[in-house]
């Protein structure tokens, strides 16, 4: 028995095992930065961005990094499996003296294809162990391996549900918020209609909203790579749309309407919870806040934006300095929202329209050929 190679087969293993737990069953983030998984996706993902980055912007790089996160997935178990193959086909080979190979002795590379035999119970049976001490190496290998299938089976669907669920607020958004989603079409859009008492109970559900992506997102770390279905919008710009909002509701309204103290409260609600998914997420993968390069909002845009606003019926630019309380608001959220962006990709959204662009529920695909 070769003791040296049956310790670095079995600490493999256990290595493999630990990262398994972590990932699929531990109902929490573990944010230690020696981990298998944190490794994986390090070097897969500068990998696969560097391609996305070559290549044009449009619709080809768009559906590159849309393939990522699915794809990883994917990498990630296949590199489970084959590490785990190895590190008991090292066992077995240590202990080689108690299989038999049509009565010849195992070599390493049949050992390799014992454990994969016996991994994904295949069961052929061309290499059988003859001792005690195979036979459980094998029953374990075999065990282990109908668990961990087990357990993928259970983890995807998951993992979508959640990922469906994160998809139905940001659809809900596009009508109210445009496409893609801004503070000052949200905000103009309600008062415009009347409708600002009914911005309350939207904060509400999107403080919600926040919370559940929060507790996925930190369950499922790789939902963060999944990008929306729909051009023009993803989980970032809902979220960084929905924490402008609620930065400016915070300057509060002149003349004091009726509906203003709970807009203001449950705005203040939903800016913190949403504050909280961002600040946690960035540590999750590992981003340090960034200033941004471009400011989202110089000084011209946001009077153009009072202007917009107060067209509408809602005075928010009362205070004395607005710009700069409203600046305070933005940088304990804009610094992390800018790191997330660069790292996966994303857009961040403007704070208002540059151009009059149709929502996504306006347009269609034949639409679109029959104008061409």
């Amino acid at each position: 028995m070769s003791y040296p190679i049956f310790g670095f087969g079995f600490l493999l293993m256990l290595i493999v095992l630990v990262d398994t737990f972590e990932t699929i069953v531990l109902p929490r983030t573990v944010t230690r930065s020696l981990r298998l998984t944190r490794l994986f996706y390090t070097g897969v993902r500068y990998a696969f961005f560097f391609l996305a980055k070559r290549s044009r912007r449009g619709g080809k790089r768009e559906a590159l990094l849309s393939s990522f996160g699915p794809l990883s997935l994917l990498l990630l178990f296949a590199m489970w499996a084959f590490l785990l193959v190895f590190a008991f086909g090292c066992m077995m080979w240590s202990i080689r003296q108690n299989f038999t190979d049509h009565g010849h002795s195992l070599t390493f590379g049949g050992s390799l294809y014992a454990s994969g035999v016996t991994f994904f119970t295949l069961g052929y049976g061309d290499i059988v162990p003859i001792t005690p001490t195979g036979r459980a190496l094998v029953v374990f290998e075999a065990g282990l391996g109908f668990g961990i299938l087990a357990m993928i089976i259970g983890y995807v669907p998951i993992m979508y549900q959640a990922f469906s669920r994160r998809e139905v607020g940001i659809s809900l958004l596009d009508a109210r918020a445009g496409s893609p989603p801004t503070a000052s079409e949200l905000l103009v859009r309600h008062g415009e209609a009347g409708q600002m008492p009914e911005l309350k109970q939207l904060l509400a559900e999107w403080e919600r909203w926040a919370s559940e992506l929060l507790e996925s997102h930190l369950s499922y770390p790789v939902l963060m790579f999944y990008r929306s279905q729909h051009d023009r919008q993803s989980w970032l710009a809902a979220l960084t749309t929905i924490l402008d909002t609620c930065a400016l509701i915070k300057l509060d309204f002149a003349d004091d309407p009726q509906w203003e103290s709970g807009l203001h409260w449950q705005a203040h609600m939903t800016y913190a919870m949403a504050r909280h998914a961002v600040v946690d997420l960035a540590l999750v993968i590992g981003i340090e806040p960034a200033q941004p390069d471009k400011d989202r909002l110089p000084p011209e845009d946001f009077a153009r934006l009072c202007a917009e606003l107060t067209a509408a019926g809602i005075e928010l630019c009362t205070l004395q300095e607005p710009q700069e309380t409203l600046a305070a608001l933005r940088r304990q959220y804009e610094w992390y929202v800018n790191g997330i962006a660069e790292r996966l990709y994303l857009e961040l959204p403007p704070w208002i329209v540059r151009k009059e662009n149709a929502d996504n529920w306006e347009r269609s695909y034949w639409e679109t050929l029959r104008h061409l």
